[in-house]
């Protein structure tokens, strides 16, 4: 049985470990060396949602004061209708039908003319209520036992900004991006497919879609990634980037280290296969055996399942990615990545001697 299919997904979310859950996402976005600090970034977090439901409930109290003001009918109109509503739930079990329906008719008469008062002021019922920055989990960061979507994001933003992949992004981005490397019929081609890349980032939310990037070393493959990240995660989108020898050995710990390795490595599983965009680099630089080629092909095809997208990029022709992962992995890619082979010669080599001569 393969590694990723023993157990269940929720099964890897509730893993509890000695290391913070946060540990796991920070190796994953700065590429695989930990950070000091990660119980106070868990716990900085942490304090960012009790601040947000503190500024939801004072700005609560502060709307309901003013709307006191405005409407002094509205406070004896709520104490009736709350009156007629504890009525209502006695009645349930004391009184006839008749009279829960007189109390439910006399229920709606109020809420109606709550709901007049409230608009002749220029208010709604919502008003009434808090309102949330996530109202999936009403600003707790969690729904049930599981953490909310919106603080796995909060975990990324928070990584992105202390790590030193920032610093990389504000390098490698589409304002850095330069024509002047590519030349000739090459440089249209490089055009075209900065122009998918743009395509890909403006629809990222409206259709589901994967990359596949080829090319020789040095041709702009992580630089491109990287230009789509950023542009990704500037717009709130949550993005894992890891080289293939990363994400592999991670797996590989997951599954065949000590049990503390394992519960920890464990904890990678829902940053890779529900964030919004998995970047896999340099795939095929790896050591390839029996367990990456299984493993690389339930990775692509738990985030199909999922349809969340990955960009993957590899020195590799098509033949090589075949005779490596597997006919019915290539086949996998090629019904559901947009594949993009990128032209030129070694970039980083002819910087270099420039920059020397």
């Amino acid at each position: 049985m393969s590694a990723l299919s023993n157990k269940s997904f929720s099964q890897y979310q509730c893993v509890e470990a000695a290391l913070p859950f946060s540990a796991v996402a920070q190796r994953l976005l700065i590429g695989g060396s930990p950070l000091p600090l990660m119980n106070s970034q868990y716990e900085a977090i942490l304090r960012t949602y009790a601040a947000r439901q503190a500024k939801g409930r004072r700005e609560l109290d502060e709307r309901l004061l003013r709307i006191q003001k405005q409407i002094p009918s509205l406070a004896p109109l709520e104490a009736s209708l709350a009156s007629l509503q504890a009525e209502k739930v006695r009645s349930a079990i004391e009184g006839s039908q008749e009279e829960r329906s007189r109390l439910e008719k006399e229920i709606d008469l109020l809420r109606s003319k709550r709901k007049q008062l409230l608009e002749k002021e220029g208010y709604t019922l919502l008003d009434l209520e808090p309102s949330f920055v996530c109202p999936d989990c009403r600003d707790t960061g969690f729904i049930g036992t599981e953490k909310c979507h919106c603080f796995l994001q909060a975990e990324i933003d928070l990584i992105y900004n202390q790590s030193h992949l920032k610093e990389i992004l504000k390098e490698e981005n589409f304002h850095s991006f330069s024509y002047a490397w590519y030349e000739g019929e090459d440089q249209d081609i490089m055009k075209r497919h900065v122009m998918d890349a743009w395509l890909f980032i403006e629809a990222f939310d409206t259709s589901f879609q994967n990359l596949l990037l080829l090319g020789e070393v040095g041709t702009g493959k992580t630089f491109l990634s990287n230009c789509i990240a950023k542009e990704l995660m500037d717009t709130g989108h949550s993005v894992v980037y890891l080289t293939a020898f990363q994400l592999f050995e991670l797996l590989s710990k997951a599954v065949f280290g000590d049990p503390r390795e394992q519960a920890y490595e464990q904890q990678a599983y829902p940053y890779i296969f529900d964030c919004d965009l998995l970047i896999i680099d340099d795939l095929g630089t790896e050591l390839s055996n029996s367990f990456t080629i299984s493993q690389f092909f339930l990775c692509i095809n738990e985030r199909i399942l999922r349809r969340k997208s990955t960009l993957i990029s590899s020195n590799l022709d098509m033949e090589a990615l075949k005779n490596t992962y597997s006919e019915r992995t290539l086949s996998r890619i090629i019904s559901s990545y947009t594949i993009r082979q990128l032209p030129g010669s070694d970039i980083r080599i002819r910087k270099k001697l420039q920059s020397s001569a």
